[in-house]
């Protein structure tokens, strides 16, 4: 599958909040913000005509609730998925929230860790659905409980496994012609060193994805080199 850009747009009436969650968003290269509205009725026009995929929405604004729009999109059967960034902490606002299919719920002020993970698990998620074909129930597992950290086969990724990288370090075996990779072709392919590379070629062999193999030559020590399992 080629690289996948999720058109994002952002809802929040203060203008320098907006910019900053902008800016995290420019931050992460697998989404691009395609808007920002300041108030409802500028976001509800532009849900409609630029049919982003995910909405970053506020609930407070001076002229309403961002419950409403959320609610708007739901009955209007836009195909975008929500994720609410406020500063509502009662218990009322997360179940409406949750009842009205909001993918995530984040608490202001809003920290780029946070804001990450968050935009991480809704990547994997778009990717899924975007790959299609049958589902096995690990799919709708993960799927459903994308809120949760996210797993593979074997359980939960380790600590120093980024999900994005490793998507890209998939994609690589999944969409190249070569037969077998080493660590520094790869490190090369996705932007990263050739140790961190190797770690998360690694963790793919253990996941049985890839399998490794010692290449011997006329001297020196042997290579290492990944080949896709069929």
């Amino acid at each position: 599958m080629g690289e996948i850009k999720i058109r994002v747009l952002i809802v929040e009436d203060d203008m320098r909040i907006s910019e900053l969650h902008q800016r995290f968003v420019e931050k992460l290269a697998e989404f691009e913000v395609v808007g920002v509205a300041n108030n409802i009725a500028d976001a509800s026009e532009m849900i409609e005509i630029l049919q982003p995929d995910l909405v970053l929405l506020d609930l407070f604004f001076p002229e309403g609730n961002g419950m409403d729009l959320l609610k708007q999109v739901r009955s209007s059967e836009q195909s975008c998925d929500v994720i609410l960034v406020t500063a509502a902490r009662e218990m009322s606002s997360l179940q409406e929230a949750l009842r009205g299919g909001v993918f995530d719920y984040i608490i202001k002020p809003v920290f780029f860790p946070r804001f990450q993970e968050s935009l991480q698990k809704f990547y994997e998620y778009f990717r899924q659905l975007q790959a299609g074909g049958a589902l096995e129930q690990k799919d709708i597992d993960q799927l459903l409980h994308s809120h949760h950290p996210a797993s593979t086969e074997s359980g939960a990724i380790p600590k120093g496994i980024d999900v994005l990288t490793l998507g890209k370090v998939r994609e690589v075996f999944e969409n190249t012609e070569s037969q077998d990779l080493n660590a520094e072709e790869v490190g090369k392919e996705v932007g990263i060193s050739r140790s961190t590379a190797r770690r998360y070629l690694e963790f793919l062999a253990t996941e049985g994805f890839l399998k490794a193999d010692l290449i011997y030559g006329v001297v020196g020590r042997p290579e290492r080199r990944y080949l896709r399992k069929v």
